[in-house]
């Protein structure tokens, strides 16, 4: 386990530290707040289309060939992206690479199978949990550090992440073992690794089909959010890389404080379905809380009262990777990557969309929470379809003891 939470903190601490300075790289090819917006979200939405088509392909063949070779290929394409974006002269140039980098590069997906090959079924979710804090960990550090170095040079971040990378792939060809044994691996099918039957599948599978709209509806919220984040606090607050940095940074220690250390702890005195709905509910709130914000300081007190919200990934994932047969679950893992990477493509079309609709606003105005108030309402959604959920399995699980 420790091993590949290594590898998970190395990799997010890249992702992490470009995010601060990304939307304002951006800025430097675009005149207008609203194009900004724009552009920022295009590329967005070319990363998250080539994730949502190459990411059950590449958990498929990690099911076929191993995690640790489809590991290595990831970070491979995470130093050729933030390479390139450092290089990059023109938008057409950012969008084609993070085309390229969403379209080999599905980590997570892989390091999740990864824990769920040498973990118990009842024990995933505290260990999704332990994968979560490192991602966290991973977002204290590299923001934070993006946000610095962003304030030197918008690109040396860029040439920063690369390098973690490199460093990872090494770790990885070096250090990292294999985690899925030769009897345990499946064989490699398109027709089953395409996007469209990897999500039939996860629709199919025991007791979890609802969940996965309600992790395509969270997800979507959350993207919303983060394809609108730096962008909306530079409008209304007017923050820089490093104010973004920070603000990152707090969500990373919050995520690490909930899943690292909270989450194992909570798990033994309510369930894993009771935790995800407190989580759902928090988040709804929160979102609200973000577009109502008056001060820049309430951002970072929300963040802090929307600690549970941060296991409600790791919640869900560990009961659809639960039923799902040992054999597959690169394939269903990589698709729950899918679905994510799906609601990635519309994040930032409907987000950026909304703030692009909004960016005239005054510094201040209430208007330019548009796309969190919508994200609420997302949330809450997401939120009724989990409770029935639930409350039909309870049903059903009754009666079937009764019988």
């Amino acid at each position: 386990m420790r091993f590949i939470m290594i590898a998970v903190l190395i990799d997010m601490m890249s992702i992490g530290l470009m995010i601060p300075v990304l939307p304002h790289l951006v800025g430097q090819f675009t005149q207008s707040q609203g194009d900004q917006a724009f552009w920022f979200g295009a590329m967005m939405f070319a990363f998250g289309i080539a994730n949502f088509f190459g990411a059950p392909i590449l958990g498929a063949l990690s099911d076929r060939f191993g995690r640790r070779p489809v590991l290595l290929l990831g970070f491979c394409g995470l130093a050729f992206t933030f390479f390139m974006t450092a290089a990059a002269n023109s938008l057409w140039m950012l969008v084609v690479v993070r085309l390229i980098g969403g379209a080999m590069q599905a980590n997570i997906a892989v390091a999740n199978a990864y824990v769920a090959d040498i973990t118990p079924a009842p024990d995933r979710a505290r260990r999704f949990g332990l994968l979560g804090a490192m991602m966290g960990l991973g977002f204290i550090l590299g923001p934070a550090l993006g946000g610095i170095l962003g304030d030197v040079d918008l690109r040396l971040p860029f040439v920063a992440s690369g390098s973690l990378a490199i460093v990872n792939w090494v770790y990885g060809y070096f250090v990292l073992p294999e985690s899925l044994p030769t009897a345990r691996r499946h064989a490699f099918e398109w027709r089953k690794a395409n996007p469209i039957a990897a999500l039939r599948g996860l629709i199919d599978l025991r007791g979890v089909g609802p969940l996965i709209a309600v992790i395509a509806l969270t997800t979507l919220a959350q993207f919303m959010l983060h394809a609108t984040w730096v962008l909306y606090t530079t409008f209304k607050f007017g923050w820089g890389p490093r104010e973004t940095g920070w603000s990152l940074m707090v969500v990373g220690v919050v995520s690490v404080l909930m899943q690292g250390v909270l989450l194992k702890h909570i798990l033994r005195r309510i369930s894993t379905q009771r935790l995800a709905v407190i989580g759902m509910c928090s988040a709804s709130l929160a979102y609200v809380a973000y577009g109502l914000a008056t001060d820049a300081w309430m951002l970072f007190a929300i963040i802090v009262l929307n600690m549970f919200s941060a296991a409600n990934g790791s919640n869900l994932q560990s009961i659809v990777s639960g039923a799902a047969d040992e054999t597959i679950q690169g394939r269903t893992l990589g698709a729950v990557s899918s679905v994510n990477s799906l609601m990635a493509v519309l994040a930032p079309v409907a987000g950026a969309g909304m703030l692009a609709l909004v960016s005239d606003a005054p510094r201040g105005d209430i208007r330019l929470g548009l796309p969190f108030f919508v994200g609420g309402l997302i949330q809450l959604l997401a939120l009724g379809l989990a409770v029935w959920h639930f409350q039909r399995q309870r049903a059903l699980r009754a009666g079937i003891s009764q019988v």
